[in-house]
């Protein structure tokens, strides 16, 4: 039987992922809920606004009244709650919006659902589901070579970013606790893959080199991440909501653990082969490298055990990172009309003349 689900962010990277995910390969309906906020382009979402079984809401989740006007129209069946400000960086530079968005807008959110959960049938009650997707930098970083974060890893976020996501994943469960809302948490590793934000380390890589602008790397670029294509998580996000168990966490990994440094060298090496003609200067793509003062707090290590959901509801990703990287690479090459609008600022500046 099919299914209506909220998705929060849907404009986001990983939750245009989601929603192109459902309408093209489920019969389930979306009701996508976004802000529109810098990061949120709805041009991610073309192949499936069309769709009878999309619909589009630009609320803020801090909006309590709003929101509930979207779950009663609506009437949904799950909701997956991706909507949050995830840049590192800008957390730094100004943490008041993850506290707010991330921290406030999830607590609206979860009492805007357990209000709307708690006048529906018993049968619909008991069918409903909130899935909130977090991430691993919940966890700090890893000492280790090989250690690896666990569903029952102790918190320990280092960045305003992943303190505001734990409080995030704290509140979540305390409403099941507490009200018995029907939650399930995801953690997942580094995503990557085709309409991620320029802002982020991969797609800032390809469309700099294309460029022959500098390629700066942290530090000494030994970060290690484990590295998870987009599409392969979003699959993993839509077992966890349809068959996941209530009151469950599940730890989200693509088994593929990369230093920065050698994510970008991998970078140059595709643009070689696809892109030989370089910009004027340039000789080779590696000489762009340029290693930057580190950021404060930088995680050295993260890397998730994903043998939980494999295990328990049959999931494993379907890329390697050698498959996944070489598709992105492709698809910001073939794919400049997406993001050239990113970076001139169109795709958001038109949005802006339109309301």
């Amino acid at each position: 039987m099919s299914k209506k689900i909220l998705v929060t962010g849907g404009a986001g990277f990983i939750g245009s992922a989601v929603v192109r995910y459902i309408i093209e390969n489920t019969q389930d309906s979306v009701v996508n809920v976004d802000k529109l906020t810098y990061a949120g382009n709805l041009e991610s979402l073309e192949t499936v606004e069309n769709s009878p079984r999309y619909a589009f809401e630009q609320v803020d989740i801090c909006d309590a009244k709003a929101l509930a006007h979207v779950f009663e129209h609506h009437q949904p069946d799950a909701v997956m709650h991706l909507a949050a400000e995830s840049h590192v960086d800008r957390s730094i530079d100004g943490p008041a919006a993850f506290i707010e968005t991330n921290i406030v807008g999830t607590y609206t959110l979860l009492e805007v659902a357990r209000a709307y959960w708690n006048d529906l049938s018993n049968e619909k009650k008991s069918a409903f589901r909130f899935h909130h997707i977090s991430t691993d930098e919940v966890y700090g970083d890893l000492e280790g070579t090989e250690d690896l974060f666990t569903e029952t890893t102790p918190y320990a976020p280092s960045s305003p970013y992943s303190a505001s996501k734990a409080s995030s994943d704290h509140l979540v469960r305390a409403w099941l606790r507490t009200y018995g809302l029907p939650t399930i948490v995801t953690n997942c590793s580094n995503n990557y893959g085709p309409f991620h934000f320029p802002e982020k380390l991969i797609p800032l890589m390809i469309l700099n080199a294309l460029e022959g602008k500098p390629l700066p790397v942290y530090g000494n670029g030994q970060q290690i991440r484990d590295w998870l294509f987009v599409e392969d998580h979003a699959r993993a996000l839509y077992k966890v909501v349809t068959e996941g168990k209530i009151g469950e966490t599940y730890n989200i990994g693509g088994h593929n653990e990369k230093a920065n440094i050698d994510v970008v060298r991998t970078i140059c090496s595709l643009l070689e082969e696809f892109v030989p003609n370089k910009p004027m200067g340039v000789t080779k793509y590696e000489d762009l490298i340029t290693y930057v003062k580190d950021r404060p707090g930088h995680d050295v290590r993260y890397a998730i055990d994903a043998t939980k959901i494999g295990r328990e509801l049959g999931w494993k990703p379907q890329e390697t990172f050698e498959s996944g990287i070489r598709k992105t690479v492709e698809w910001y090459l073939n794919n400049k009309k997406w993001w050239s609008r990113v970076l001139d600022g169109s795709y958001s500046r038109e949005r802006l003349g339109n309301q």
